[in-house]
């Protein structure tokens, strides 16, 4: 295995460092303060390619591949989660299903707005009472008037990233009384369609400055040509999108723990206490050393999945591995920064703590540590134990 990054990787990586540099980590603890990044960031991401990156450049994508998605999502992390976040669900979530499953029409309507960041998308599959058994849905889309055309959608969803910001939401919804994710299908739902309305939720405990929202549903009608892929075959149009997206949520994991460690580095060796930096200490050596083995650790496993999807190869245990360790590591990684800082990393004024608050939410979406422990068992056992 070559880990040689090629010259389009290597120059991918630094235009998102030098972004990141100068036009996120400037902001982001102001950000975090006020509950919401500048919506100016989005078409930044456009104009650099960012939001198009693997989308054929025909709809108006910028081409390149998984490993150099992921380098450019890993800057985003090191820099806000929350910026991060945008990415990862309206490209990794939502524009990469519309390549994967859209028909034609649907790829040349929204495609080129989703990559150029005039349009953001939404993943609709988490709702109040359904969060880890996501074929259990309670959100019902029915035929209108029982005919072959439009549906009617009634339901909710929750804690859905972008979900104020979005002009599209990749909704999913049982259609039919067949058992689990049998009767689920996926539809591309304008945000302005009558019936359909977003609240904001406020006060997380990380990632504040993303547009995290409840959407509810209605009696919003959208036509036959809204749905995405064969009827009943939503639930795969999810997990196939969760599989990708659990790595790019891993390579965000990567970009936090790399920033704890650069701010841990910085801060030991200016810290005097007894006489000397404390990077002197051993117990901070211990520390830091163990945050540069998980970035190390999470960078490689995330870096094997963008492999595997390139070559053709399975990739979703493999994803599930990458997501798992690079989401436990980043908590790890935070903890250890804020015990290099002591008192002062328990205040904003210094970012280790807004870094932990972020990593924490990692275990638990696109899948928690434990349903990802679940799949591996599973993949390698043969048996299921949910």
């Amino acid at each position: 295995m070559d880990l040689e990054l090629s010259e389009e990787q290597a120059a991918a990586r630094q235009l998102a460092k030098e972004f990141v540099d100068r036009e996120i980590v400037p902001h982001a603890a102001e950000w975090d303060r006020a509950e919401s990044i500048d919506r100016a960031v989005v078409k930044h991401l456009g104009d650099l390619g960012f939001l198009g990156l693997t989308i054929p450049e025909e709809y108006g994508g910028s081409g390149g591949d998984h490993l150099a998605y992921c380098l450019v999502t890993e800057e985003l992390g090191r820099g806000d989660s929350a910026v991060r976040g945008v990415l990862s669900v309206s490209l990794g979530l939502v524009a990469k299903s519309i390549a994967a499953w859209g028909s034609e029409e649907q790829k040349r309507r929204w495609l080129p707005r989703l990559c150029s960041g005039r349009s953001l998308g939404c993943f609709g599959l988490t709702e109040p009472g359904t969060g880890s058994d996501a074929a259990n849905l309670a959100t019902r889309a029915r035929r209108a008037n029982g005919t072959a055309g439009d549906w009617v959608i009634d339901g909710s969803k929750m804690f859905i990233t972008n979900g104020t910001w979005a002009d599209v939401v990749l909704l999913f919804a049982r259609s039919s009384e067949e058992p689990g994710h049998q009767g689920v299908t996926a539809f591309l739902v304008p945000t302005d369609a009558p019936g359909l309305s977003r609240r904001e939720i406020r006060g997380k405990l990380g990632l504040r400055g993303q547009a995290t929202a409840e959407l509810v549903l209605d009696g919003v009608r959208v036509p036959d040509s809204a749905r995405i892929a064969p009827e009943g075959k939503g639930f795969s149009v999810a997990m196939s999108a969760l599989a990708k997206g659990r790595m790019s949520v891993a390579a965000g994991c990567v970009g936090i723990a790399q920033a704890c460690l650069d701010a841990a580095l910085g801060y030991a060796g200016q810290r005097e206490q007894f006489g000397k930096p404390i990077a002197r200490h051993q117990l901070v050596q211990e520390l830091i050393s163990d945050i540069a083995v998980d970035v190390a650790a999470a960078r490689l496993l995330t870096w094997r999945v963008a492999d595997h999807i390139e070559r053709g190869l399975p990739f979703a245990t493999e994803s599930s591995v990458a997501k798992l360790y690079a989401s436990e590591a980043a908590v790890r990684a935070a903890n250890n920064a804020v015990q290099v800082f002591g008192g002062y990393g328990y205040i904003d004024e210094f970012p280790v703590g807004k870094l932990l608050r972020d990593a924490r939410v990692m275990t638990l979406y696109e899948g928690t540590s434990q349903i990802h422990k679940l799949l591996i068992g599973r993949s390698l056992t043969g048996v299921t134990a949910f």
